[in-house]
């Protein structure tokens, strides 16, 4: 799936009216809900669930996605709410990051990408966690059978060593791996890291 594909998949999801299941967490985002303290940036943020839980435990969230909708949501949602979120309209694929975070958390976005785009946004996102802070990543990895959403030269599933890889020489706070059912009786299998920047 190209990345005009997925944003138009996504951006007419959220141009739904949101419900009070869309807006709950998902376990990936509850997951990493406890480790996001102060500056936060959530790189793909979507409808921004994530965004304002973290704003209500105190922290100023930058919150990046490609889906118009998503984004107006979110923003009328922070005006709303006087909620310490920040978003803006981003191409992710090659968004240029100029200051570094407390926290970085990307959830269910990099398998979007080409793998290089994918390592390269990766590594790009780890370069601007600041020494200490968090870093959250959540992938799909292989063995998943559901591919309905991508195009086959257009993805990436991660190996299921590759986060461990890719943060080396980080101090590894969580590595967890959960499989879900997915139509036509396929799976979906995810790897979600949570990984420490070595301080300097």
């Amino acid at each position: 799936m190209n990345e005009n594909r997925s944003i138009a998949f996504f951006d007419e999801q959220f141009r739904r009216q949101p419900n009070d299941v869309a807006l709950k967490l998902n376990p990936f985002e509850a997951l990493a809900l406890p480790y996001l303290t102060g500056d936060v940036l959530d790189f793909g943020c979507g409808l921004g669930n994530l965004a304002f839980a973290a704003a209500g435990r105190g922290c100023t969230v930058t919150a990046l996605d490609g889906s118009p909708a998503a984004i107006e949501h979110i923003r009328c949602r922070a005006a709303t709410e006087g909620a310490s979120v920040f978003a803006s309209l981003a191409d992710l694929r090659d968004y240029p990051l100029t200051r570094e975070y407390d926290c970085v958390v990307s959830i269910g976005l990099l398998m979007f990408f080409n793998c290089s785009t994918a390592f390269r946004v990766l590594a790009d996102l780890q370069a601007h966690v600041r020494p200490g802070g968090v870093a959250v990543i959540n992938v799909l990895v292989e063995g998943t059978t559901y591919l309905e959403m991508f195009d086959p030269l257009d993805h990436c599933l991660f190996a299921p060593s590759e986060l461990q890889h890719r943060f080396a020489g980080w101090t590894i706070e969580r590595m967890e791996f959960a499989d879900f059912e997915a139509p036509q009786n396929t799976l979906k299998r995810f790897c979600t890291a949570v990984a420490q920047k070595r301080a300097a």
